[in-house]
C-alpha cells in the first residue's frame, strides 16, 4: 500500500493546508488531505442524567441507543465513551457494585430488568463503532447526597471505614489498600464480562480542592505513608499505583483492551515547574488533583491520554494552541515504555454559550480540530458531550460533519500491545440486491481479526487504500461469518471492493480480498 511514502506526503500537505484553512466562516481546503486514522469520540455522561434520561424500559432504552448511535454514525463518529460507573455504582449487573439510580430514576440498587451496557456495546459494534467504558474510581455520591440514600450493598455502607467526606460529597479513600484492591476488582469484572474496546477514566481522582478545607486522609497517611515526607507525594503515589494496577489488570485479563485517561487540561504551570505549560491555570493535575499524568506516560501505564483542553485559542490564561503543543511534547518526550496515543478533549458544551466571546464564533471548535490535525502528534479528539453535539449550537456540528468529518476514519491503533499483521479475510462474496451490494465476509484464520474495512472503487480498477474517502465502512467480525450491506452503492454502477482485516489492536492487514460488485472475485 506504500504507506510510508503516503504518510510523508500527507504530513507536508497537512501543514500547507493549515496555512490556508483557518478562515472565519469556511474551513477552506481542510478536507483535502484528511487523516485515515483519527479518533472521533463522543462522551455520553450518565451521572445526574446529563446525556441519558432515567426510567426507560428495555424497548425505550434500546430505541434511544439506536437513535443516538445512528446520529453519531451519520456524523462519522467512530467511538463512544459511555459512563458505566458514575458514583461507585454500575449500569450493568455487577457483584461488586449496586445498580445505578441514573438508569431507573429510582433508588440505587433497583434492577432495570435489562443490561444497559450490553445493549450499548452490541449496538455500537453493529455500527462499527468502539465502546469505551467510562468509570469514576473514587466518587461515592454527588453533592448533598447522603450515605443512607445508597443501596445497602454499596461498599460505602458495608465498609464505612473506607469512606471520607469532603465538602458535600463522599469519596472512597484513595490511600487505603483495601480501596485499591476493590477498585481493581471492579475493573477486572468489567473487562472479563464485556466485549469493551477500552476502559476510560476522566479527571476525577482526588477531588478538586475546596478553599479552607483539608481532605481528611491524615489517619491513612500516618498508617500507610511512612516512606513519604510529604502527604502530597503520597497522594500522587496512591493514584500512580492505582493507574499501574488498572493497566496491568486489563492487560492480563484481555490484552487488547485499552486503558485511557482524560485528565484536566493543565499538568503544572511554568510558574511552579519550568517544564510545565505557559499557562496560569488556577487548578493543576499535579498539585491539586494529585494526578501526575507525566508519570503515567513514562510508566507506560496508559494507552491513550485525552487532556481536556476546554479553552479557546485566544483565552490568555490557558490558550488551546499552547496546551496542544505542550501535551504533544509530553507524549513525544516521556513515552519511555511504549507510545501513548494523544487525543484532545474538546468543549462542545461551550459553543455559543460560554462567557469567553471566542466561543460565539461557530468556527472555534472546528478550527481546533484543524489544529489537531496539523499538529501531527494529536490523533483525534473526544467531544464533551452528547447533548451538546445534538444541540449543534451555531451549526458547529454541521460544519464538522460536512467539512471535517465528511468521510469514514479508522480509530488509531495500539500496536505496542500486539504489532502482528493480521491476514486478510479468507473469502468475500458480493451480490447485488435491491437495497444495495451485499458482502459476505468469511474468515477461517486461526487468529480472527476484530474488524474489517470495506473499501469501494468505481469501475474495475483498485484505487488507493490510503485515501479514507474510499472507505465505505468499518464492520466488526461476527465469529468468522460477517455480513455487510452497502446501501450507498448505485445499482447502475460497477464497483470493485477491497476488504482488509483489522487486528484487536487496530493493526490493518497489508493484503485485501478483492471482489467486484457483480460477484466476480479476484482474490487477495
Amino acid at each position: 500500500m506504500k504507506k510510508s511514502l503516503f504518510k510523508a506526503i500527507l504530513s507536508v500537505a497537512t501543514t500547507l493546508v493549515l496555512l490556508i484553512s483557518i478562515l472565519p466562516l469556511q474551513v477552506k481546503g481542510a478536507s483535502v488531505t484528511p487523516p485515515k486514522n483519527e479518533m472521533r469520540a463522543a462522551w455520553i455522561a450518565t451521572v445526574q442524567n446529563v446525556d441519558m434520561k432515567p426510567g426507560m424500559n428495555a424497548a425505550q432504552y434500546t430505541a434511544w441507543v439506536r437513535k443516538t448511535l445512528d446520529q453519531l454514525k451519520a456524523n462519522n463518529f467512530n467511538a463512544v465513551i459511555y459512563q458505566v460507573k458514575p458514583t461507585n455504582d454500575a449500569l450493568y449487573p455487577s457483584k461488586l457494585a449496586p445498580w445505578s439510580s441514573y438508569i431507573t430514576g429510582g433508588k440505587q440498587g433497583k434492577n432495570p430488568g435489562y443490561d444497559p451496557l450490553l445493549i450499548m456495546i452490541n449496538e455500537a459494534h453493529s455500527r462499527g463503532m468502539e465502546l469505551h467504558a467510562w468509570v469514576n474510581p473514587y466518587r461515592v455520591t454527588m453533592p448533598g447526597q447522603t450515605l443512607a440514600s445508597l443501596a445497602p450493598s454499596n461498599v460505602a455502607r458495608t465498609n464505612p471505614g473506607w469512606v471520607v467526606k469532603y465538602g458535600k460529597q463522599y469519596y472512597l479513600n484513595p490511600g487505603l489498600p483495601e480501596v485499591q484492591n476493590y477498585l481493581i476488582a471492579t475493573v477486572k469484572e468489567l473487562v472479563a464480562n464485556y466485549d469493551i474496546d477500552a476502559v476510560h477514566m476522566d479527571d476525577y481522582f482526588y477531588p478538586y480542592k475546596i478553599k479552607n478545607e483539608t481532605f481528611p486522609d491524615q489517619a491513612a497517611f500516618k498508617k500507610y505513608g511512612s516512606s513519604f515526607k510529604k502527604i502530597a507525594d503520597w497522594r500522587r503515589d496512591n493514584v500512580n499505583q492505582l493507574v499501574k494496577k488498572v493497566y496491568s489488570t486489563i492487560k492480563t485479563t484481555k490484552p487488547h483492551v485499552q486503558f485511557g485517561i482524560s485528565p484536566f487540561g493543565v499538568w503544572r504551570n511554568q510558574s511552579m515547574d519550568r517544564t510545565g505549560s505557559n499557562t496560569r491555570a488556577g487548578v493543576t493535575n499535579y498539585d491539586d488533583l494529585y494526578a501526575d499524568t507525566r508519570q503515567w506516560i513514562k510508566d507506560g501505564s496508559i494507552d491513550y491520554i485525552t487532556p481536556q483542553i476546554y479553552w479557546s485559542k485566544t483565552f490568555s490564561a490557558a490558550k488551546y494552541s499552547t496546551l496542544l503543543d505542550w501535551w504533544s511534547k509530553e507524549v513525544e518526550t516521556y513515552a519511555y515504555v511504549h507510545p501513548v496515543n494523544l487525543y484532545i478533549g474538546v468543549a462542545d458544551y461551550k459553543v455559543g454559550v460560554d462567557a469567553d466571546k471566542a466561543w460565539k464564533n461557530k468556527m472555534e471548535l472546528p478550527n481546533q480540530v484543524i489544529a489537531n490535525r496539523a499538529n501531527r502528534l494529536a490523533a483525534g479528539q473526544m467531544h464533551f458531550s452528547l447533548k451538546s453535539i445534538q444541540k449543534n449550537m451555531l451549526g458547529y456540528a454541521t460544519i464538522l460533519k460536512q467539512q471535517l468529518y465528511n468521510y469514514t476514519a479508522l480509530t488509531p491503533a495500539t500496536s505496542w500491545s500486539d504489532a502482528a499483521l493480521p491476514e486478510g479475510p479468507t473469502w468475500v462474496q458480493a451480490n447485488k440486491k435491491e437495497a444495495g451490494v451485499k458482502l459476505i465476509i468469511q474468515d477461517q484464520t486461526s487468529k480472527q481479526p476484530r474488524k474489517y474495512v470495506i473499501y469501494r472503487f468505481e469501475g474495475n480498477e483498485v484505487g488507493s487504500y490510503e485515501n479514507p474517502r474510499n472507505i465505505v465502512d468499518v464492520v466488526y467480525n461476527t465469529k468468522g461469518n460477517t455480513m455487510f450491506l452497502d446501501k450507498t452503492a448505485n445499482r447502475n454502477k460497477q464497483y470493485t471492493y477491497g476488504i482488509t482485516s483489522v487486528s484487536a489492536t487496530g493493526v490493518e492487514s497489508e493484503e485485501a480480498f478483492i471482489v467486484k460488485s457483480d460477484g466476480v472475485w479476484l482474490g487477495k
